[in-house]
């Protein structure tokens, strides 16, 4: 019987521990946290957004852009929603997005768990990994338990243990130091999914406001991603879904050294030129206003005396004292506001992580390790985020899945050459 350590009970390792152990093998879980699956429980603000329906290579990035479609497009949306069906989940669509039908994180991660050891695989928590040997025959894993020091030997290794985002579920970064000691390279982990802190004393003023935007982050001054949504401004700078889309660019560029900022269109619906006539013409429909209410009923108080006061129109004085050089100004502040962005929150904060080990060195139709037979990696601790929307937790279980099949031997482990991947 062939006998697989999974390290890491999260989305990923379940996922390889059910289907190795459907295969008959001998299946070890080695989770470090009290429980497997604990970040499976905080997706989808605990509902768990297991996947989406509108998958494609935009959705993902990574150094090696073709190779997260490689891997999913061999386990499909399709194959891992009769994956969980099989294991009772019943799932249903909201606008593409797929969730389970009791709208409970902890209905996955659960069922998850049962059919892993159902199968035959031990679950064992408490469990951290300090050290992965290559023996003249598989491996040796050393962990850290409740009782000290224990070893497993086996003869296949599955590095399920995540990235360093959300380090309270497990994720804490200790999979990058085992992969880097077994020879593999490992792309510097930055946050991704992330609330960006920015430089403005305007920002106290607009804390807790939530405005339709669009965000385009720039490095250097060159544009390099954008996305549109509700976004949330703070006191230490910007939140919501279009800041988490474009953070992992606003990481490596600081990372880099570039000046990055994010331009920020409070009027998303309008074009420029439509904005200044919409504008011009208000000023004349409602003269009798003051300058502190000209855009009541458009944006928010609280934002819209920030754009007055940056665009130098008095609060106190009429609108139709407002001269067209102020009004110009004010709607290209609307229409492009720049925010300099100074960091990230921390991976306490994150979601998931941009970078990680660098996947040419992996088989994408395996997941096993090009330099190191026998060893598989999955799920975040590879050099590919996914966006919002259920694309990262599709990523783990596809491979896991692939992992799980190659480690058992169920589908034929031939390595590709290096011009296919």
């Amino acid at each position: 019987m062939k006998r697989i350590v999974i390290i890491g009970g999260g989305a990923s390792g379940l996922a390889a521990a059910v289907t190795a152990a459907e295969q008959g093998c001998d299946v070890t879980v080695l989770e470090q946290k009290e429980k497997t699956g604990k970040k499976i429980l905080a997706t989808g603000n605990g509902r768990c957004n297991l996947t989406n329906l509108q998958i494609s290579e935009v959705c993902y990035r990574s150094r090696n852009q073709e190779f997260p479609m490689k891997v999913i497009r061999q386990v499909s949306v399709e194959e891992t929603l009769k994956f969980f069906n099989q294991l009772g989940l019943l799932t249903k669509d909201r606008n593409g997005y797929v969730y389970p039908v009791s709208d409970q994180a902890s209905s996955v991660a659960e069922l998850l768990a049962e059919a892993a050891k159902d199968r035959g695989a031990k679950l064992v928590c408490s469990s951290r990994v300090t050290a992965v040997d290559v023996r003249k025959k598989g491996f040796r894993v050393t962990a850290m338990e409740t009782e000290g020091e224990k070893t497993y030997d086996c003869d296949k290794v599955i590095l399920a243990s995540g990235s360093k985002a959300s380090p309270v579920t497990g994720s804490d970064g200790s999979g990058y130091i085992l992969a880097k000691e077994l020879g593999h390279h490992v792309i510097e982990p930055l946050p991704a999914l992330v609330q960006l802190v920015g430089k403005g004393g305007w920002l106290r003023r607009v804390a807790g406001v939530r405005t339709e935007a669009i965000v385009t982050l720039m490095l250097d001054g060159i544009p390099v991603a954008e996305d549109r949504g509700e976004l949330q401004l703070t006191d230490y700078g910007i939140s919501g879904i279009p800041v988490f889309q474009v953070s992992r660019y606003a990481s490596v560029g600081l990372y880099e050294g570039k000046q990055v900022r994010a331009s920020i269109d409070f009027l998303p619906f309008m074009e420029q030129n439509k904005v200044t006539e919409f504008l011009f013409d208000r000023r004349e429909r409602l003269s009798y206003l003051s300058g502190a209410k000209f855009l009541s009923g458009v944006l928010a108080e609280k934002l819209a005396c920030v754009l007055l006061s940056e665009a130098g129109i008095s609060l106190t004085d009429q609108v139709k004292q407002i001269p067209d050089r102020k009004l110009e100004k004010l709607a290209a502040l609307a229409k492009g506001f720049s925010l300099l962005i100074t960091g990230t929150k921390s991976f306490e904060q994150a979601q998931i992580c941009c970078g990680g080990v660098d996947t040419s060195q992996v088989d994408s139709r395996t997941m096993e390790s090009r330099i190191l037979p026998g060893f598989y990696l999955t799920g975040e601790i590879l050099d590919v985020d996914g966006i919002c929307g259920g694309y990262n937790l599709q990523w783990a279980w596809s491979t896991g899945i692939l992992a799980g099949r190659a480690a058992a031997g169920a589908n034929k482990e031939t390595r590709e050459t290096d011009d296919q991947n």
